[in-house]
């Protein structure tokens, strides 16, 4: 007879393992001491431990328990691969998965275990002795050792329950013929990894005394919670095996890891005191010891293989491909680093559930009756609302009307009211994804503040020089030269936004065409002026109507992609008819040759400016170029109506001068609010929110003090109620003007400063708007309906565009207008939470592979994909995937949550907000309250990010890029979705 040594407990012959090239030695020792990479099923003992010094063990080490074994490890420089580390949810893992292979045997071992201790029959039998009723097994956990239990002790005929808090179990343990047991509180505990989580305390006690009412019927119980690297949860408790019947039978199959049974003991059969045996065996794999030891060497052989590269050139060398994740997850020492947890993903347990996961809010069911009681009254609080404001506009109206005795200020009234009522309808339309380019449109539109300019310069101009001779005149040169950077560059960056969404394939555009009608219109001016005809005035308002007419025109042209850039060149167009029809209005107020020189040369070195700002600015710096081009209308307003009071101290009415007053505040507002979102925007300030003691106080303060200021303002006499009456009233104004520039600037800085960088593009839209309305102060103070037509589209369409995106981002429009007001001071300056755990990188093959697997995919795409100009290769991706049969959707907006198989996220910069648990979980951080995609809760998510440190506008980092399903792929989005169109080819 052969003699057996290496495999004997496995019935493996000498002659099976040197068939296939192995070399038996005489001990284990000397295995060890002469080979470089040893495997184990179990962790070394210390007897073995010296031998692994300078090689490599491929084994079961549970790092997270055997810490001394672990550390051990580490000090003598073994390069260690814990196989109970695997990522299990990769799936190219489970061909190497230790886990799930033993714990199949474990799970059949266990049943035959417990027949063995058990002293009936486990399948019922009527005999002519009597009848035997059939065995009862509870299985408590049902993952791969809990499901090969089930399907075991089903073969040998016993009646099976099972549970598991895990709901989507129920149809596997149903399908193999065994009742599964549901506790009456609804609640889901899939967590991480595909292990249970923790449950709330509602749920363990109905959980509670569901077990106890299952122990005292069942005859066998098998446990089979056990969570490497953790304690095992206690799911029998002593009260229930105080009720178990004597001779009934347990195996705790998480006895290594403490056990699942109050009174397990790790490798011993004990007995209870009321009869009930415990089995704590650790060892059941090896009581099979065959199919042990295949299913494992084979586990092992592939994993080694898979370690190194696995190109061509270097198939069959041993090299540890530090970019495999599933590698580098197994990979718990190296040459004497310990990267156990620091550089890996372990298996966390879940957070505690919130609230609304407990399921503990119940949700009364309310009649017809009741339902429609509530309908009607939202229906009625509908009506109250807009009767209120309807009412106010009406008072207002009737207002403006007896105080008022100039038809001039009603026709400008009737014109601004018409302009805002369009730009309140086309705003509607536009494309959420055109918002951004909407707001640099009408940035660039409200550099219309040129036109104040331009006219200041042509009052009363006596020099020969060029150079500005009165304080009027130098307000002038400042309002024309930013507004002319904001214009030119305003609509450079315009076209560089919309250029992202520009495909190489898409036909080209004939703009130059529309120079035909352009010149048509400003040659016909030119025509007028040079013929003297009679009726130029007429002519000059007929390019101003134009000018209106186009820059309605270019907002209703962003509403969609194809019509986007035709969009923006009406806006150039309408800015140059109003450009045009103010140098024809300078001609009918007597403006001399300098007046026109110094136009000419000003708006040239602006727009010079404009052209050398906007050409360095790069994809990702386009949204904070907006805001810093905003700063420069709000200066060119404050400019213009400084110089309006200026060059006619004395000669001004009250409707003039309220004009004023209101153009410097509304602009030094917009000057400095912009400035700190673009600082905001660009990193050159902290994104938290500036968080003074008394901050809705200080505004208050200030809010007031401009009030003052207006009423001495326009009532000097006012002065000597403060004790200034001493001050002639020239002076007290210039005064009043020159705090309220002060004062406005202060508080624009700090409105915005006590605002979050999440909410800068919001921001934004507010400033846009006041330029808007600063533009209107300046069309009443110079009776331009030009000024009021273009000034009431910008703001109607700003105010409109912040309500659509303060609805979308969850956020209060008064508090974002008030800085912050009704908000916490404390929670609004709150530290976001420290992040746990390693991002894991992700691959494009990874990628590849999960999505051939998925069955359901969401795509969600944030302002990076445009940026890369990677929306094109998404879309053929997108188109590749539904044509196999998939179900592929992109998720935009909040109300297209789901949680799918695989989800792949495009994320760079707006999407941050969108896919961060952090406006979830955590209230202390800035987005806290925003909607959010809860793409961490699908079962794999892919997020493409530049760099890891990326941490966009938000100013903190993503909880969810370090959830044990996500992977990252680093890099750029275009040359990603690049490879991956590639690999679908």
């Amino acid at each position: 007879m052969q003699k057996k040594i290496a495999g004997d407990k496995a019935s493996f012959t000498d002659a099976t393992y040197t068939s296939v090239g192995a070399t038996i030695l005489p001990t284990s020792h000397q295995v060890s001491a002469q080979s470089n990479i040893l495997t184990k099923i179990r962790p070394p003992d210390n007897t073995e431990l010296p031998l692994l010094s300078q090689k490599t063990l491929i084994g079961m080490i549970s790092p997270g328990i055997n810490t001394d074994l672990y550390h051990q490890l580490v000090a003598q420089h073994t390069t260690t691969f814990a196989l109970d580390c695997v990522p299990r949810m990769l799936s190219r893992a489970q061909s190497y998965d230790v886990l799930s292979s033993q714990a199949n045997i474990a799970g059949y071992r266990s049943v035959i275990e417990a027949a063995n201790h058990f002293s009936r029959f486990f399948a019922g039998q009527m005999t002519a002795a009597g009848k035997v009723p059939p065995a009862k097994v509870l299985v408590l956990g049902v993952g791969v050792a809990g499901l090969a239990a089930i399907q075991t002790a089903k073969n040998m005929g016993a009646i099976v329950r099972a549970f598991d808090v895990r709901a989507v179990t129920k149809e596997q343990v149903e399908s193999m013929g065994a009742t599964f047991l549901e506790v009456d509180v609804k609640e889901d505990g899939a967590g991480a990894g595909g292990y249970a989580k923790e449950m709330s305390e509602e749920y363990k006690a109905a959980q509670a005394r569901l077990m106890l009412e299952q122990a005292s019927d069942v005859d066998i119980i098998i446990t089979t919670a056990l969570i490497p690297g953790r304690k095992a949860p206690i799911l029998v408790n002593q009260e229930m095996l105080d009720v178990m019947k004597a001779g009934s039978v347990i195996v705790d199959l998480a006895a290594a890891n403490g056990g699942n049974v109050a009174q397990t003991q790790a490798d011993r059969v004990i007995t209870t005191d009321n009869g009930v045996t415990i089995i704590g065996y650790t060892d059941l794999p090896s009581r099979l010891a065959a199919t042990s030891s295949q299913l494992f060497g084979s586990n092992v052989a592939k994993f080694i293989l898979s370690i190194g590269p696995q190109t061509t050139k270097e198939k069959g060398v041993y090299q540890i491909d530090f970019d495999d994740d599933a590698v580098q997850n197994m990979l718990i020492s190296y040459n004497g680093e310990a990267r156990y947890p620091d550089k890996i993903v372990p298996f966390n347990p879940p957070p505690p559930p919130t609230k609304s996961q407990t399921g503990s809010d119940e949700v009364a069911i309310k009649s017809p009756d009741e339902l429609w009681m509530e309908a009607n009254e939202r229906q009625r609080a509908d009506f109250v609302r807009n009767a209120a404001i309807a009412s106010v506009a009406a008072m207002a109206l009737l207002a403006f009307g007896y105080t008022n005795d100039s038809p001039e200020s009603v026709s400008l009234l009737a014109t601004f009211a018409l302009a805002g009522l369009a730009g309140y309808q086309v705003v509607w339309g536009v494309a959420p994804a055109l918002h951004s380019p909407l707001m640099a449109v009408t940035n660039a539109i409200s550099g219309m503040t040129a036109v104040g300019g331009m006219l200041l310069l042509a009052q009363g101009t006596t020099t020969t020089s060029i150079i500005p001779d009165t304080p009027a005149h130098w307000m002038g040169a400042i309002a024309t030269t930013l507004s002319f950077v904001n214009i030119v560059g305003g609509f450079l960056i315009s076209g560089k936004m919309l250029n992202l969404f520009r495909r190489a394939e898409d036909p080209n555009d004939f703009f130059e065409l529309y120079a035909i009608p352009a010149a048509v219109l400003i040659g016909g001016l030119a025509g007028s002026y040079l013929l003297g005809a009679e009726n130029f005035e007429n002519v000059s308002g007929s390019v101003a109507i134009a000018a209106a007419i186009c820059s309605i025109a270019a907002i209703a042209g962003l509403a969609d992609q194809k019509s986007a850039r035709t969009g923006n060149v009406l806006g150039i167009a309408g800015v140059t008819f109003g450009l045009a029809a103010t140098t024809a209005d300078m001609s009918l107020a007597g403006a001399s040759s300098v007046a026109f020189e110094q136009v000419g040369l000003l708006g040239g070195i602006g727009g010079a400016v404009g052209v050398a700002l906007a050409s360095k600015v790069g994809p990702t710096e386009l949204p904070q170029t907006v805001a810093a081009f905003h700063s420069l209308v709000g200066i060119a307003a404050m400019a213009g109506a400084a110089g309006e009071y200026l060059g006619n101290v004395g000669e001004l009415d009250v409707g003039t001068l309220s004009a004023i007053y209101l153009a410097v505040f509304i602009g030094g507002i917009t000057f400095t609010g912009s400035v700190v979102a673009f600082s905001k925007l660009a990193g050159m300030m902290s994104s938290k929110a500036l968080a003074l003691p008394g901050r809705d106080q200080l505004n208050l303060g200030m809010l007031g003090v401009l009030a003052l200021g207006m009423a001495a303002f326009l009532d000097p006499s006012l002065g000597s109620a403060v004790g200034v009456d001493k001050l002639d009233p020239e002076t007290l104004q210039l005064a009043s003007l020159s705090l309220a520039a002060v004062v406005s600037s202060v508080l624009g800085f700090h409105l915005v400063a006590s605002i979050g960088g999440p909410d800068m593009p919001v921001v934004i839209t507010v400033l846009n708007s006041y330029s808007g309305w600063a533009l209107v102060a300046e069309g009443f103070l110079l009776g331009s309906p030009l000024l009021c037509q273009v000034g009431a589209l910008i703001g109607f369409s700003g105010a409109i565009l912040t309500w659509i995106m303060c609805v979308a981002m969850g956020r209060s429009i008064v508090s974002v207008i008030f800085g912050g007001a009704g908000t916490s001071v404390s929670a609004s300056s709150g530290e976001a939470a420290v992040m746990e755990g390693e991002i894991t990188i992700g691959s494009v093959d990874n990628l590849v592979e999960s999505l051939m697997e998925a069955q359901n995919i969401m795509i969600v795409p944030g302002y990076g994909l445009a940026v890369a100009q990677a929306q094109f290769a998404v879309a053929d991706i997108a188109k590749k995937l539904k044509a196999m049969g998939k179900n592929v959707r992109f998720g935009i907006h909040p109300a297209n949550d789901d949680t799918n198989s695989c989800l792949f996220a495009l994320s760079t910069l707006y999407i941050l907000c969108k896919i961060n648990s952090a406006a979830e979980d955590d209230p202390n951080c800035s987005i806290y309250g925003m909607p959010v995609l809860r793409v961490w809760k699908s079962k794999l998510v892919f997020v493409s990010k530049r760099t890891v440190g990326n941490t966009g506008y938000a100013g903190m980092e993503n909880p969810i890029l370090y959830k044990d399903n996500v992977e990252v792929i680093l890099g750029d989005a275009h040359d990603t979705c690049e490879a991956l169109r590639s690999a679908f080819k």
